[in-house]
C-alpha cells in the first residue's frame, strides 16, 4: 500500500490540471460577455438569458464526463484495456446521440425557454438568435464532455486542459473578428463559440483515435450504453437537487428586497469561485478510487478516499479562515452600497463555516462517483432538497435576509457531508461492498 505522502502526490498530480480545466470551462461565457458587453445592453441581456439555458444543458450532461471517467478508470484498474477502449467508444456514441437529439429540441423550444426566464423584446430576440446558432455546437459540446471522461479515466487530466485552453484562445480571436470586424453582434459571438467547440471536439477525438477507432469504431448496442445512460439518469437527479436548493435560495432573496438579493449574489459568487478549488481536489478520486475498485484493492480505495477527504477538508479550513477574517472586506470588493455590505457580511462568515463540511461533501461526491454509486447520490440530492424546501417559506415569512438563509444552507451542506462520508466508508470496508447498486 502506498504511504500517505505518495497518495497525496497522486491526488495533487491530478488535482492541479483539474483545477485549471475547471477554471477554463467558464471562459467561453466570460469572453462572450466581455465582447458583447461592448456592443449593447440588450445584446448583453440576451446573452445572459442564452447562457443560463446552455449552462443548464451542460450541467445536465455532466454524466458524460463523470460516468465515463468511472467506467474507463475501473477497466484500467482491472488491467482490461479492451473494456476501457470499449467504454470510451460507447461514451462517444452516447455523446453524439445526446448532442444530435438536443440540437433540434433546443431550436424548437428556445422561444418558450427564453420567455420562461423572463426575456422580452429585443433581449429575447438576441437570446433566441444566440441559442439557435449555439444548438449547432451541442454535438461538439457533448463529445468534449465524454472525451474528458476518457482522458481522466486514463489519469490524463493535462491533455483536455491544453485543448480547452487552445479552444478558448481561438474563440477570443475569432469572436473579435466576427463581432467587431464583420459587425455580426450576438450572431458572431455564437458562431465563434460553435467553431471553437467543434475545434476542441475534433482535436480530442483525433488524440484518442487509437482508443475509439476510426469513425468512432463499431456502434455499441443498447446493452453496452445502458450503464452510462443509467448513470446519467441518477446524476441528473443529483444536479437537479443541488440546483433546486441554490436556485430556490436566489428566488427567496428576490422576494425579500433588492438589497437582500444583491447581498446573496455577492456570497453566491464567492461560493461558486471557492467551490472550483474544492471540486478540483475531489475529481482525482473519481479516477483513483475507480482504478482501485477495478483492481479489487479495497484498502487502497479507502486510503485514497481518506487522503482526498483530509486534503479537501484542510483546504476548506484554510479557505474558511481566510474568508471569515476578510468578511468585512469581501463584500466591498463587489459593491459600495452600505446596506448590501451590511447584509452580506454575516452571510460571508457563514459561507466560511459552510466551506468545511462543503469540502467533505465535495470529496465524498467524488469518491462515490468513483465507486459508481450514482443512484445513492441522486436520491440523496432529492432527499436533501425535500428537507430544505419547506424551510424557504418560513424564511420568507420571517424576512430574515441572507444571513439566516446561509445558515440554512450550511445545515444542508453538513447533512450532505455526514451522509456521503458514512456511505463511502461503508462501501469500502470490505471487497464485497465494492459493488454498490447503480
Amino acid at each position: 500500500m502506498a504511504f500517505p505522502g505518495d497518495t497525496d502526490r497522486r491526488i495533487l498530480r491530478l488535482a492541479i490540471p483539474a483545477l485549471g480545466a475547471l477554471a477554463v470551462e467558464p471562459l467561453y461565457v466570460a469572453v462572450d460577455t466581455a465582447m458583447i458587453g461592448r456592443v449593447g445592453t440588450s445584446e448583453l441581456a440576451g446573452l445572459a438569458l442564452a447562457a443560463a439555458v446552455l449552462s443548464l444543458l451542460v450541467a445536465g450532461a455532466n454524466f458524460l464526463t463523470y460516468g465515463t471517467t468511472q467506467q474507463v478508470a475501473r477497466a484500467v484498474g482491472a488491467n482490461d484495456p479492451a473494456s476501457a477502449d470499449r467504454a470510451g467508444r460507447t461514451a462517444m456514441w452516447v455523446a453524439l446521440a445526446v448532442g444530435v437529439s438536443a440540437l433540434p429540441i433546443l431550436v424548437l423550444v428556445r422561444g418558450p425557454l427564453v420567455g420562461f426566464l423572463g426575456g422580452t423584446g429585443t433581449s429575447a430576440d438576441h437570446a433566441s438568435t444566440y441559442l439557435w446558432i449555439s444548438a449547432l455546437g451541442l454535438p461538439a459540446v457533448m463529445l468534449v464532455l465524454a472525451s474528458q471522461g476518457v482522458f481522466r479515466g486514463h489519469s490524463d487530466y493535462r491533455t483536455p486542459l491544453w485543448i480547452l485552453l487552445a479552444s478558448n484562445m481561438a474563440n477570443a480571436v475569432i469572436e473579435w473578428f466576427l463581432v467587431f470586424a464583420l459587425d455580426l453582434s450576438v450572431a458572431g459571438s455564437a458562431w465563434s463559440t460553435v467553431i471553437a467547440q467543434w475545434g476542441a471536439a475534433i482535436a480530442l477525438l483525433g488524440l484518442q483515435r487509437r482508443r475509439i477507432g476510426r469513425l468512432l469504431g463499431k456502434r455499441p448496442g443498447l446493452g453496452e450504453a445502458a450503464p452510462l445512460l443509467t448513470a446519467g439518469r441518477h446524476l441528473l437527479l443529483r444536479v437537479a437537487g443541488i440546483l433546486g436548493v441554490l436556485t430556490g435560495s436566489t428566488s427567496l432573496m428576490a422576494r425579500q428586497s433588492d438589497a437582500a438579493l444583491a447581498a446573496h449574489q455577492v456570497v453566491m459568487a464567492m461560493f461558486i469561485l471557492l467551490a472550483l478549488i474544492l471540486d478540483a481536489l475531489a475529481m482525482p478520486a473519481q479516477t483513483l478510487v475507480a482504478e482501485a475498485e477495478g483492481a479489487g484493492r479495497a484498502d487502497e480505495g479507502l486510503s485514497i478516499s481518506r487522503r482526498t477527504e483530509i486534503l479537501s477538508a484542510g483546504s476548506g479550513a484554510v479557505l474558511a479562515a481566510m474568508l471569515i477574517a476578510g468578511s468585512g472586506v469581501v463584500p466591498r470588493l463587489f459593491t459600495a452600497d452600505a446596506t448590501v455590505v451590511d447584509q452580506a457580511q454575516g452571510a460571508v462568515i457563514l459561507l466560511g463555516v459552510l466551506l468545511i463540511p462543503g469540502a467533505i461533501a465535495f470529496a465524498g461526491d467524488g469518491i462515490l462517483i468513483g465507486l459508481g454509486d450514482y443512484r445513492f447520490l441522486g436520491r440523496l440530492s432529492v432527499a436533501t432538497l425535500a428537507a430544505v424546501a419547506p424551510l424557504y417559506p418560513l424564511l420568507a415569512k420571517l424576512n430574515t435576509g441572507p444571513t439566516a438563509l446561509w445558515a440554512c444552507l450550511t445545515g444542508w451542506m453538513t447533512v450532505r457531508a455526514i451522509t456521503v462520508h458514512l456511505r463511502y466508508r461503508w462501501l469500502l470496508r470490505g471487497s464485497d461492498s465494492l459493488q454498490p447498486a447503480r
